[in-house]
């Protein structure tokens, strides 16, 4: 790579990336900071474009159709000449595996979309930065050398400025090797530097296999908030206030670094066992939950930690701190400030869900997903007054997928908005083929669950009417389902999208009341037309008093709200019977009938059934009408 010269400012950027919007975006996002952005819309155009000029940096994304990212980056390092080119991979994947990927074939970096755009620009300048660095030695060393051959005649003088510039020179590569190895913000150890004694630790295992030796994994919970909230520059000194309790925490010999954003990892050298590194992630997370005064903001936090203990059988240090994330994400999934040991059935199920999020991907594509219908029961007339439409993967080879295990998938990797879109369009158009088909279903509704990134995107209306425009379903005859928690989150913005739902005469539906942020100070501000009662209440209600006061005081609550109540997981005739006296108007569960698929429920509106509440005698079987 030809050496250049100090005052070159290095401000050239490639971005490779198959999505117009994306590249308009970083264009938009990069330009008036002073950088000179190129555009590539695939791997192949990208390689042409740096063959021909090489950038100073380039940002990657990773799924493109011709050639992904990891092969771009591939090939770029096996060549002399862009070898030394920085790397950002970007990309919507977020699993361990992908971000391992990414450094095994030689990115810089990793960041995932969405993006902060402050952040992007720190780690742009930071590679930046390390690149005009090098740069930087290799001009000194160049121009010692020429210094040293135009004073060969001048010996001693020659020495003495000898002297002096070699001990510039070590000052400014101590300088340059700290900075490339610390971070910018806290001055703890960067990745680099921590992988570096990682695996130091590692070899030393292999030497002595009675020596043992752990990683931490650790995020923030929440730390998005703090900075949403409060602003960067709050969040930065939330950070350094963090890094510095951990180091309180450590033992002489151990090592803290922070990786990026709010993660931060441990070196526990030399332990006795996995309960020495239990003792200091408890340490940690009782230090992490005192409170910290910042710009007069009492800011609280708390911390999940995964806990991978070292071992010769590890073959490259990747593997720890992969397993270590793999703890952290379960450690997540238990909720906040908790710490989880990882074991190999931890690797094992990621890898599954690895496989399943490929499979999830190509499912919609290959017809593979369909719905079933619970009917929903009025507790006033027996009959029936709608279903509710559920999503449910017949996979081709492992058949039926739990929506448990897909649904969050779907919603962590953005999938949910494709698949709700679909359920939505197949829930109206079968709902206005039966209102067609069969008479006594002209006032069914269909209740569809909208997912929390569905009700954020911004064409969700367009989308809605285009689906009810398409089937010809009426807006009445919907029921959009949503749960309560998402009601926290961007209030403003969520109740003129629900106003707008209304004024198309589209139902709202609140589902799981209860058992989220429950606030009855807000629940009149949404303009909902129906409470849904969680199962966890109304199958309790009948040997838990306290259960049923709560279902009596939604109940309640509903109807001086004009709104009606919808119980669900109704299971016995004795809860049926307390809900219809309560005054609640619909339930849906297995008492009734479980959920249907299409030919069954089809069944069921040839058959005209009816259910009669009258006494815990009943056995709650349907009637027909003939």
């Amino acid at each position: 790579m030809p050496s250049q010269s100090p005052s070159h400012e290095l401000n050239q950027i490639l971005v490779v990336d198959d999505t117009p919007e994306n590249l308009r975006l970083l264009s938009d996002v990069l330009t008036p900071r002073q950088y000179h952005v190129r555009c590539a819309k695939s791997g192949s155009l990208a390689l042409l474009g740096i063959k021909a000029a090489p950038p100073d940096l380039i940002l990657l994304d990773i799924d493109m159709p011709d050639m992904s990212g990891y092969e771009v980056c591939a090939k770029l390092k096996s060549q002399p000449e862009t070898r030394e080119i920085p790397v950002i991979f970007l990309s919507a994947l977020d699993d361990v595996l992908d971000k391992v990927k990414a450094f095994e074939v030689g990115g810089a970096d990793y960041v995932k979309k969405p993006f902060h755009v402050e952040e992007l620009v720190a780690r742009i300048k930071h590679q930046l930065n390390l690149r005009a660095a090098k740069l930087e030695i290799q001009r000194l060393n160049t121009l010692l050398e020429q210094r040293v051959q135009q004073r060969t005649a001048q010996l001693e003088t020659t020495n003495s400025n000898l002297k002096r510039e070699i001990s510039e020179r070590q000052k400014a590569e101590e300088k340059l090797l700290y900075d490339a190895l610390h971070d910018n913000l806290t001055q703890l150890p960067n990745r680099v530097l921590f992988m570096e004694r990682v695996e130091n630790a590692l070899r030393y295992t292999r030497r002595h296999p009675s020596y043992k030796f752990a990683v931490l994994f650790i995020d923030l919970d929440r730390f998005k908030i703090v900075n949403d909230s409060l602003g960067h520059a709050v969040g930065d000194q939330l950070l350094v206030a963090i890094a510095r309790q951990l180091e309180k925490c450590l033992r002489e010999g151990d090592t803290v670094a922070r990786l990026g954003g709010d993660e931060f990892t441990i070196l526990l050298a030399d332990i006795d066992d996995i309960s020495d590194a239990i003792q200091i992630a408890e340490r940690i997370q009782e230090s992490v939950e005192s409170h910290f005064c910042l710009e007069g903001h009492r800011i609280f936090t708390s911390a999940s930690i995964g806990i991978a203990v070292g071992s010769a059988q590890y073959a490259q240090m990747e593997d720890i701190l992969r397993d270590a994330d793999i703890a952290m994400y379960r450690a997540k999934e238990m909720g906040r400030s908790c710490y989880a040991i990882f074991d190999q059935n931890m690797y094992y199920q990621t890898l599954r869900l690895l496989h399943l999020e490929s499979d999830l991907r190509q499912a919609l594509e290959r017809e593979e997903f369909l719905l079933h219908y619970q009917p929903i029961i009025s507790l006033t007339t027996g009959k029936l007054s709608g279903f509710e439409a559920l999503v449910r993967w017949e996979h081709p080879e492992q058949g039926f997928v739990s929506p448990g295990e897909f649904i969050p998938l779907a919603e962590d990797t953005g999938l949910i908005v494709p698949l709700g879109e679909w359920v939505l369009r197949e829930a109206c158009t079968q709902m206005r083929q039966w209102q067609l088909q069969y008479p006594d279903a002209r006032n069914l509704k269909i209740s569809v669950n909208l997912a929390g990134k569905q009700l954020q995107e911004v064409d969700l209306l367009d989308t809605i009417d285009g689906i009810l425009a398409e089937t010809q379903l009426a807006g009445e005859m919907l029921r959009l389902e949503i749960t309560e928690s998402m009601l926290m989150e961007r209030t403003e913005e969520i109740i003129q999208v629900m106003q707008r739902l209304r004024d198309r005469r589209i139902q709202l539906s609140i589902d799981d009341f209860g058992t989220g942020y429950s606030s009855l100070s807000y629940l009149h501000r949404f303009p909902v037309t129906t409470l849904k009662i969680d199962r966890t209440f109304v199958s309790n209600m009948s040997s838990d008093p306290e259960n049923f006061e709560i279902v009596r005081t939604v109940i309640t609550l509903a109807h001086t709200l004009s709104m009606e109540v919808v119980a669900e997981g109704v299971e016995t005739t004795e809860q049926s019977i307390q809900l219809k006296g309560l005054g609640c108007e619909l339930s849906q569960g297995y008492l009734f009938s479980k959920p249907l698929d299409r030919r069954s429920a089809e069944t069921m509106l040839q058959k005209r059934p009816h259910w009669t509440v009258e006494s815990s005698d009943s056995s709650m079987l349907p009637a027909y009408s003939r």
